[in-house]
């Protein structure tokens, strides 16, 4: 394994995470602060995908205008409530003849 240089800070944090029982020891320490490493960065990847694709979009003109809070509010309960209409089951069994 390679090796990692702490600073003390670092390691009596470590430490105090053994001693409460969270981790048995270092190592499972330092895989669960790179596992949670990973997830954030693989987090602030999408979130910058998604910017970029906002700037993309104004870019090409699809942009929308609202007069005001209200009316983008309207707008936004408006495609919920199609969307759920369009996903909803349907209760409607056709009758056997």
């Amino acid at each position: 394994m390679t090796d990692i240089h702490l600073n003390d800070r670092d390691k009596a944090f470590i430490d105090e995470q053994i001693e409460a029982g969270i981790y048995k020891d270092a190592d499972e320490a330092v895989a669960a602060g790179l596992r949670l490493l990973g997830s954030n960065e693989g987090k602030l990847a999408e979130l910058q995908r998604l910017i970029q694709e906002g700037y993309d979009d104004v870019e090409a003109g699809r942009v929308m205008e609202f007069a005001s809070g209200e009316e983008l509010t309207a707008y936004i309960l408006k495609m919920a409530e199609e969307r759920r209409n369009a996903t909803a089951p349907s209760h409607n069994v056709p009758k056997s003849a």
